[in-house]
């Protein structure tokens, strides 16, 4: 069983603190791989400040490049909206049964995993990778799950930072892998 990191996002775009702390996940764990999943429709976001979600994905591509250790998905393109975390896994656990697969997520996010559809399915059936957000504790709201927290670095960077500062035309170019920033400066995206 090839031991596979699912780091669900937007990525909108996607920026060097997600390389950061996906590498840093798979140098300071078990974890073999890592895929990006990037969501079309988060439940807990509004839909209107996303991207194109194929151009989402072709910027993850770019950022990726051929580093094998990482790849993209595209899996919950397919799948019915709004996206929901347990629908995306049963898919993935039917279609690839030869990978265990593991939950990637901030201690943010932790935080209000309890909300999540189907949460207790998911702590009973995958482990957590939890990487330090500022400002949010490391600490186990389910002592009976498989939570495991890995001290990575915390980056203070969003997107939500990123597209704000492109629309107020302020640089950006280091906050974004270099084929990323070139692709996002070249197309125009975030400026209004």
């Amino acid at each position: 069983m090839r031991k596979t990191g699912l780091f669900f996002g937007s990525f909108n775009p996607i920026h060097v603190g997600h390389l950061i702390v996906a590498e840093y996940l798979l140098e300071h764990s078990d974890l073999q791989e890592m895929w990006f999943v990037v969501s079309p429709a988060n439940p807990l976001k509004k839909r209107s400040t996303l991207l194109d979600d194929r151009q989402r994905w072709y910027m993850v591509n770019l950022a990726i490049g051929d580093d094998l250790r990482f790849r993209v998905s595209d899996v919950e393109f397919a799948l019915s909206k709004p996206s929901y975390t347990c629908h995306t896994l049963v898919h993935l656990q039917e279609k690839y049964p030869e990978r265990e697969f593991a939950l990637i997520m901030g201690a943010d996010n932790l935080q209000t995993f309890h909300k999540w559809l189907n949460y207790e399915w998911i702590l009973q059936n995958f482990a957590l990778y939890v990487y330090p957000r500022p400002g949010y504790a490391s600490e186990n709201p389910f002592p009976e799950a498989r939570v495991n927290f890995v001290d990575a670095p915390q980056i203070e960077l969003s997107s939500t930072v990123i597209r704000e500062n492109i629309r107020q035309n302020i640089p950006v170019r280091y906050m974004l892998p270099e084929k990323v920033y070139e692709y996002i400066d070249e197309m125009g995206f975030y400026k209004n």
